[in-house]
């Protein structure tokens, strides 16, 4: 799936069948902070730390989201918040052959 398609997707009922980060960037994307953040609040890896992460950032906590970028190995980027959810989509989506 391409980046493009993946946000145009948004507009759809549901999420299309992706794992577990995506879907939680799909519902941030879609406004669904909620379900977004109760996707990845008690998964333990580092990406969803840096989901997680990026959220609070949303959520404009910014001492929480630093929190998350330490938790994931991360420093708060210098990106915007559309920047920074699109450098995750990208590196998370699955690559086409």
């Amino acid at each position: 799936m391409t980046l493009a398609a993946f946000i145009a997707s948004v507009k759809d009922p549901q999420p299309p069948s992706l794992d577990v980060y995506l879907t939680s960037l799909w519902y941030a994307r879609k406004g669904n902070w909620d379900k977004a953040h109760e996707l990845v609040q008690d998964l333990p890896d580092h990406v969803a730390a840096h989901i997680h992460a990026y959220l609070h950032r949303v959520e404009g906590d910014d001492w929480n989201a630093d929190y998350w970028y330490r938790r994931a190995g991360e420093k708060r980027p210098f990106l915007s918040l559309e920047q920074e959810w699109e450098a995750l989509a990208t590196h998370l989506l699955p690559r086409e052959k």
